[in-house]
């Protein structure tokens, strides 16, 4: 095996503009260092065994659908192993951007979640549109990125892709894939239970077991359990919000009668009953002649406002999200005798979500709204692949995919809804209104990828999908009930904002090609360099919400195909007889009809939109060294500019849209794009070491850095997402008993309790709303594997 194929098992950390001058120096020097320890041709025992101790781990991943080592792979890819994730205290699938560069996870709850890379792919709450990074569990797709937002459960790795992808992942991605694995059956018996505790009523609960059930035949079952009391404190009734309890289990089962067929299924089930989605108010937005619109109106229904840096809100109705959901799946591989595999993943999940939501305020303007869905998926992909070793491989396959979603959109009025929103009297107090949307998602792909081997050092490489796809919805909303009964102006506007609609059957039929052109050279054992051209589409989706489609038109709840054109320039290295590991690659895309969120502010309506043409540059580093033995340190980054190069009918911000005589849109050309930081560090070490009774205390410490992010696509001064850092610390003790080993370590996140916001929302009277990030966190996890 050559030096390139070693890769650590610990990974990435960034660097940030604040730290580019030292970032410099030190890279600078350690590729001195490190091209002279190259040069070195003996060296004597001593030496052998530090080297030994001091080299890093392999990573196996399955982003070309075959294992091989991480670094033979010729495209920027990061890789969290499961035991990264543990020490680093990586719980939940929004917690990642920690820990990898040039990726944003943007969470409310899980229906207003969404994942980024590059700066593509912000477009929460979407029920009608696959977002632009697809997320994968065991091989099978997610269409809604809330599948993904449970407790990481018995998690082997997860592999972040980033670029377009499609020639060989199931689903067709225009920005990138998050690939997540669990833990398979083992044929050896493994056990473990862990618990952890913390502030702010902080409980978690996991367990896992493993083994043989028969000669041929292995079983595991995971579960846990979460709940905490939330960290935000509602000053109207004492309440503690943005908490709750989360729990669920997966089952498994793997059947080896041969070593040429092997059979896993999967099934698994998780529930969520929380208060999670609080919005905290950000800022109210503009003042316009001596007015501001938000506490105007506010200040005439009788509210108080509380800001939400203090972690503080003022809500008088509930908050409420339940989450039900699970899935089955069964992957079949079989080697056929001429050494080609063949590979088929059948899948079937379901996912149902109901929130109560509040308006922000301590009074009865808003009581409940919100969107339930109901989401239902089937997939099956076939894949062969050729064997390796000689001059050509290849895999090819086929993929189908349906989807069923329901939803329905709620809106319950009090008496001061009227004073709130700014109606005549009567329009919307105690008015109730009901809308649904219904889409069915039909989608069918054939996909090849093969690779020249064209002399022992130079690869090239080329893939093709084409990509089929139906959507067949309609969207509804009843006449609305209750209130007063209303003429003139009041009744126009209840009328305008939820009178009865049908949009009729609206079908979308689109044929998707995507494909990859690239060529690596192994310059030598341990440098590899790659070029890579590739081009990626998803279809357009529906708005599943009514929003402006009553004046404006169905064809206006129709969102258009997102097309994306990348370039790659990058190398893969490792150094100091494979203590160091180094990556960098430069890229560019240029995205047509991106696909992106809107805000109506007649309507007080979220809707997606083609946000016209998006282009997303920069450069990524990702570096592991092990200096000395028990020390791992990691660092990546990014610098990432995406900004709209053609953006002329955008919504504008309230500072423009308020005043008199203000344009009916804006042009956004040259803005930057909706939570793209330009600049993302992460720094992460690890320091075990053995005492003489064969203890093992270990350190961890991991600082991460995000600039300063647009917050919604009107890009106003008043909705931008300041910059911030986090320090998590950890300390611990491991030690044999039995035939296992028993781990017990102290934790802080948030070290410095910085008040920060991962996200913002538009909301009512120009104002702007987010969530915060998780306070200074105390804990504790107890852990035995045996």
């Amino acid at each position: 095996m050559n030096v390139i194929d070693t890769w650590p098992v610990n990974r990435p950390i960034p660097l940030t503009r604040a730290l580019k001058p030292l970032a410099g120096a030190v890279l600078l020097g350690t590729l001195s260092m490190a091209l002279q320890a190259h040069g070195a041709e003996t060296e004597g025992p001593a030496l052998a065994r530090a080297n030994a101790d001091t080299a890093l781990g392999t990573v196996t991943v399955n982003a070309r659908r075959r294992e091989e080592s991480a670094q033979d792979v010729p495209t920027p890819i990061s890789v969290l192993g499961g035991e990264v994730l543990e020490n680093q205290r990586i719980y939940r699938v929004q917690d990642i951007q920690q820990l990898v560069p040039s990726t944003s996870v943007a969470y409310v709850h899980a229906r207003q979640s969404s994942i980024a890379i590059r700066g593509l792919g912000n477009n929460p709450a979407s029920d009608g549109l696959e977002g632009s990074v697809g997320v994968y569990l065991d091989n099978v797709y997610l269409g809604r990125p809330g599948m993904a937002v449970f407790d990481l459960l018995d998690v082997e790795q997860i592999d972040v892709l980033r670029g377009p992808q499609g020639t060989l992942f199931g689903k067709n991605t225009t920005a990138g894939v998050l690939n997540i694995s669990t833990r398979k059956p083992t044929f050896t018996p493994e056990r473990s239970i862990e618990t952890s505790v913390g502030e702010d009523g902080y409980f978690q609960t996991k367990g896992s077991i493993s083994g043989p059930l028969s000669e041929t035949l292995a079983g595991r079952l995971s579960a846990y359990r979460t709940r905490d009391d939330g960290y935000v404190k509602n000053v109207y009734n004492g309440d503690s919000l943005n908490g709750g309890a989360r729990q669920g289990f997966r089952g498994q089962l793997l059947w080896q009668p041969s070593e040429t067929f092997n059979l896993r299924w999967i099934g698994e089930y998780n529930e969520e009953d929380s208060n999670n989605g609080i919005l905290t108010l950000h800022s109210t937005g503009p003042t316009i002649n001596g007015v501001n619109r938000y506490e105007q109106r506010a200040a005439a229904a009788g509210a108080t406002l509380v800001y939400g840096k203090d972690r503080k809100v003022n809500f008088d109705s509930d908050q409420q999200v339940t989450v039900f959901q699970g899935g089955t799946s069964l992957e079949a591989n079989w080697t056929l005798p001429n050494d080609f595999t063949l590979t088929s993943i059948t899948a079937y999940r379901w996912w149902d979500f109901t929130p109560r939501n509040d308006d922000g305020l301590n009074v009865s303007a808003s009581i409940n709204a919100g969107v339930r869905v109901r989401d239902k998926q089937y997939s099956q992909e076939i894949r062969l692949a050729s064997p390796t070793g000689g001059a050509f491989d290849y895999v090819l396959g086929a993929y189908w995919f349906k989807q069923d979603l329901d939803n329905r959109q709620h809106n319950f009025y009090g008496p001061l809804a009227d004073v709130w929103n700014g109606t005549a009297p009567g329009a919307l107090a105690n008015v109730t209104s009901f809308g649904y949307g219904h889409i069915d998602t039909d989608s069918y792909a054939l996909f090849a990828q093969g690779t020249w081997h064209l002399t022992e050092r130079l690869d090239f490489t080329a893939g093709i999908r084409g990509t089929y796809e139906e959507k067949d919805a309609w969207v509804t909303r009843d006449a609305p009930i209750g209130g007063a009964a209303v003429t003139g102006t009041a009744a126009t506007q209840r009328q305008g904002r939820h009178g009865a609609y049908d949009s009729d059957d609206l079908s979308l039929h689109s044929f998707s090609p995507s494909g990859l052109l690239s060529l690596s050279y192994q310059f030598m054992p341990t440098l590899l360099g790659y070029g890579s051209l590739a081009h990626g589409e998803k279809s357009g989706g529906v708005n599943l919400t009514v929003g402006a489609a009553p004046t404006a038109g169905a064809d206006s709840l129709l969102v258009g195909t997102e097309r994306s054109n990348n370039a790659e320039l990058g190398f893969k290295s490792t150094w100091l007889d494979n203590s160091l590991l180094f990556n960098a690659n430069l890229f560019w895309t240029e995205v047509s009809g991106y696909q992106a969120n809107a805000y109506d502010h007649s309507t007080r309506t979220q809707y997606l939109t083609n946000a016209g043409e998006v282009r997303s540059r920069g450069l990524e580093l990702e570096s592991t060294w092990k200096p000395v033995r028990g020390l791992t340190l990691n660092a990546n980054g990014s610098w990432n500019d995406v900004r709209y190069t053609d953006y002329e009918d955008a919504p504008c911000p309230p500072e423009v849209s308020f005043q008199a005589g203000a344009p009916a849109s804006c042009d956004l050309t040259g803005h930057q794009v909706v939570g793209a930081s330009k600049w993302i560090a992460n720094l992460n070490g690890s320091y075990q070491w053995t005492l003489d009774s064969g203890l093992q205390p270990y350190v961890n410490a991991s600082y991460a850095f995000r600039s300063r992010a647009v917050g919604t696509i009107d890009d106003s001064e008043y909705g931008q997402i300041p910059s911030y850092a986090l320090v998590n610390l950890s300390a611990g003790l491991r030690g044999d008993l039995g035939d296992g080993q028993w781990d017990v370590s102290l934790w802080l996140k948030n070290a410095g309790d910085k008040s920060y916001f991962t996200s913002l929302w538009n909301s009512a009277n120009g104002g702007y709303s987010g969530v915060l990030g998780t306070p200074r966190t105390l804990g504790l996890t107890a852990r035995y594997d045996f």
